[in-house]
């Protein structure tokens, strides 16, 4: 009796967290092997340890959500030829892995050796923050950046404190995404609209590239257009308009349409040729004439 209570109480707990998703995802055509990994709640002095270990105050609807389940994973699959493909992730890092992007740099490594804030430079940092958009983070000191979802190698979800001093605990954060080319998209200013998002797209592949300007892959494209028809549909309109800058525009009519063909001007030396063939054939005509005689 007791385990079926304890069962009773995690999938309440469950259904919860993943807001019923679980039971949209088994009703799916061709979805099999939704799994939602059951996790214990996260320590009270493992996140004061992780905030004075990095300087930094989570905020508040992350601290609710690590108190309730130290990360989220929930994964599902489909069946393509009696195969089950591994398809949608849904991923939250623990707190324990929940680590700075940018790594201090270690005694055993070289001297001149690449890293991330090297890739800060002055125009960089004078396009930043233009228009409406939020001011892009910084891989150097003023930025800590903390990653929340490894997004199965296609990029990074990231925990973002901006305007950092060194030594100065800070408490404003926000959600950015870190796609493989190292630009940075904004995706949500507080935790609990990132984790709407992500359920919303049921953790398609690629899906926070909905966000970028140049969209996801074609092959990404075509799952989110089955699985996700409303929200894909709705997407591609605003990506449409919001990638023009960054399309090539090619015109059909004007690029593939028949060249009118010029002309060909005639030759004079066909015409002298014709008028000396004239005068050579009365020349000759006159010579015979005057043989007869």
């Amino acid at each position: 009796m007791e385990e079926i209570k304890e069962s009773l109480v995690f999938k309440g707990i469950a259904e919860r967290l993943t807001l019923g998703i679980t039971r949209i995802l088994e009703n799916m055509p061709g979805v099999v092997d939704v799994r939602f990994v059951e996790r214990e709640p996260a320590e009270k002095r493992s996140l004061l340890s992780w905030e004075q270990k990095n300087t930094c105050i989570l905020p508040e609807d992350l601290r609710d959500f690590y108190l309730t389940t130290d990360g989220f994973t929930l994964t599902w699959s489909v069946k393509l030829d009696n195969e089950c493909v591994p398809l949608g992730c849904m991923m939250i890092n623990s707190v324990a892995r929940l680590c700075p992007l940018l790594q201090p740099v270690s005694l055993f490594s070289l001297p001149n050796a690449p890293s991330l804030a090297d890739l800060e430079w002055e125009e960089n940092n004078a396009q930043s923050g233009t228009g409406h958009a939020p001011a892009a983070p910084h891989f150097d000191s003023r930025s800590r950046i903390f990653e929340l979802d490894s997004c199965g190698g296609n990029g990074k979800v990231c925990l973002v404190y901006k305007n950092c001093t060194p030594g100065v605990v800070v408490q404003q954060s926000e959600i950015w995404f870190l796609d493989r080319s190292l630009c940075w998209h904004f995706l949500t200013a507080t935790f609990t609209s990132y984790y709407r998002l992500m359920i919303t797209h049921l953790g398609l592949p690629e899906w926070q590239y909905a966000f970028t300007p140049y969209g996801s892959s074609p092959q990404a494209k075509q799952w989110a257009s089955l699985y996700q028809p409303l929200t894909f549909c709705s997407e591609l309109s605003l990506a449409d308009h919001a990638g023009d800058s960054h399309l090539n525009k090619l015109d059909p009519a004007k690029a593939f349409r028949g060249k009118a063909k010029a002309p060909v001007p005639k030759k004079k030396q066909s015409t002298q040729c014709s008028l000396g063939s004239t005068t050579k054939s009365q020349s000759t005509t006159g010579k015979h004439t005057g043989a007869k005689r």
